[in-house]
């Protein structure tokens, strides 16, 4: 059993959230939990709120289709962050003229995997 959450437009730079996406991939989901829990990365947060939307989207996904669940189990078996619209704005500079600003979003996908319900898949 697998269930997947994303946040879209979150206003955190892609490459900064790939950061701390990359410390929880493959990772048991209660240790995930804790190791965003106490990282110092601005972008842990909203990682850390798609983690526990991913858990709670198993968790009812395992009710709907009466199976039994267990949260230490899961897996986070796929998480990335693509790049979304980015805002451009200007700053005045020196002599007139103007510098361009970059104000980057991303869009952050989590993906928790029952290992269990997977090898008997295959």
């Amino acid at each position: 059993m697998q269930a997947t959450a994303s946040a879209r437009y979150v206003r955190v730079t892609p490459q900064k959230a790939r950061r701390v996406v990359d410390m929880i991939r493959g990772k048991q989901a209660g240790e995930a939990i804790a190791v965003l829990t106490f990282a110092p990365q601005t972008a842990s947060e909203p990682v850390l709120k798609v983690l526990r939307s991913a858990i709670a989207n198993a968790r009812v996904t395992a009710d709907k289709h009466s199976q039994a669940f267990d949260e230490r189990t899961l897996v986070v078996s796929a998480a990335y962050v693509d790049e979304g619209p980015t805002m451009k704005r200007f700053r005045p500079r020196a002599q007139g003229r103007a510098s361009q600003i970059l104000k980057r979003s991303s869009h952050i996908t989590v993906q928790v995997t029952q290992p269990d319900s997977q090898e008997g898949r295959r």
